[in-house]
């Protein structure tokens, strides 16, 4: 029996995904992420915004164009929303919602709705490797409530995975590249052991570790520090901002200001002086005047970020952000525009301060990445190959560069 699985949403989803596709596997279905015809289907659903679960029920409609007699599975962040919207939809036979996972594989052959709650880190089989990197669930859940998120309602409390069980996954996955991912990764504790003792367990794997998104009060020199010494810490840092103004940050319910922001990005580069700090941004949240706007606009350039996500509020019903009076929505594309101009200004900045460089490069299908997130393409890159290159001009969203050696 062929199952597709299709995945919207984070980076958490994709090595869920990846996870269940082992597990449905061990127990003989076959499993393809590309979407076609199949015996069953799995959609492994978002809810991040109102738009994203609105594209979540649509996948439906999408996969049963390739076999509308197959049975669809759903399970995820929107399907935990709201199950019933999903359960009412032609051709669906089976919900489950953003916990438990592990018992999807389960009830996978049953029909109706079912929905647990987690109290401690879910494991689920180790994730079958479909990419040159492998993305590593290190933590879940989340206990921070930014005003317009709903994400700590669907995934509940923030609870990490023990410190023996991620190594021995990262020892074990056989890719050159380890993204460590949860939903709030800043918060991972396991006994004594916090984010920056696990670089350190994880120094002698032979892979280069990447970290998802991180908030600000994780940037310490203790931290630091420890990425540091672990040596096979990618320089990248995607440390969420989401407004340079203070008042927008204390309305967001964030608990860090502008200066302190600006202070764990000097502390990074005082430790990594070529790292890329990247970030987002949201544009026109209902207490954003123009003169908070200018804050974050200007603060693009004062951090040196080399890549912003900006994107415009969206109301989430049962967030404290959605009781707000929104802005004109004319106000927020005509702000987006000013923003991603400001974006592109910081990235062109940032990629012609490292040309002629050197990096190593890990090459994908269709270009590769540098340890601090430079999108490079070199002639003759082989796919799941690491190289050192010497990054040459600015090339469509990246750099052309010039391979020296493969390692």
């Amino acid at each position: 029996m062929k199952v597709c699985v299709l995945t919207l949403g984070c980076k958490v989803n994709e090595a869920e995904s990846a996870s269940i596709m082992r597990g449905l596997e061990a127990r003989g279905f076959e499993t393809t992420e590309k979407l076609g015809q199949a015996d069953a289907y799995l959609i492994n659903t978002c809810a991040v915004t109102a738009e994203a679960e609105r594209k979540s029920r649509q996948a439906i409609a999408r996969v049963r164009r390739y076999s509308p007699e197959a049975p669809v599975v759903v399970c995820g962040c929107a399907s935990e929303h709201d199950a019933e919207a999903f359960a009412r939809r032609e051709g669906v036979v089976l919900v489950t919602g953003a916990m438990r996972k592990d018992r999807l594989l389960d009830l996978f052959s049953k029909r109706g709705v079912f929905r647990e709650t987690e109290q401690t880190f879910c494991e689920l089989p180790p994730p079958k490797q479909t990419r040159t990197r492998a993305y590593l669930r290190i933590q879940d859940g989340c206990n921070r409530f930014c005003s317009y998120c709903l994400i700590p309602y669907l995934r509940g409390r923030t609870r990490s995975r023990q410190a023996e069980s991620v190594l021995r996954e990262a020892a074990a996955c056989g890719a050159r590249e380890i993204v460590l991912t949860g939903i709030d990764i800043s918060s991972y504790r396991d006994g004594e052991t916090d984010l920056g003792g696990l670089l350190l367990l994880l120094k002698d794997v032979p892979a280069r570790i990447r970290l998802g998104s991180l908030e600000p009060g994780v940037v310490t020199e203790r931290f630091l520090g420890a990425a540091r010494r672990a040596e096979n810490v990618c320089p990248h840092f995607h440390l969420s901002l989401q407004s340079g103004s203070d008042a927008v940050l204390r309305a967001m319910n964030r608990h860090y200001t502008r200066e302190e922001y600006l202070a764990a990005c000097a502390r990074i580069r005082a430790y990594f002086p070529e790292a890329a700090i990247t970030t987002d941004i949201i544009v026109g949240y209902p207490t954003e005047t123009e003169e908070d706007f200018a804050l974050s606009l200007s603060i693009v350039q004062e951090a040196g970020f080399s890549r912003v996500h900006a994107f415009p509020f969206s109301p989430r019903a049962g967030t404290a952000a959605a009781k707000l009076p929104d802005l004109p929505a004319a106000v927020k594309r005509e702000r987006m525009a000013r923003m991603l101009a400001e974006a592109a200004r910081a990235e062109q900045a940032f990629l012609a301060g490292m040309e002629g460089k050197r990096a190593v490069a890990l090459f994908e299908d269709g270009g590769g990445y540098t340890e601090n997130y430079i999108r490079v393409f070199c002639e003759g890159a082989r796919e799941g190959s690491l190289c050192k290159v010497v990054l040459k001009e600015k090339f469509k969203d990246g750099v052309r560069a010039e391979i020296e050696e493969e390692i």
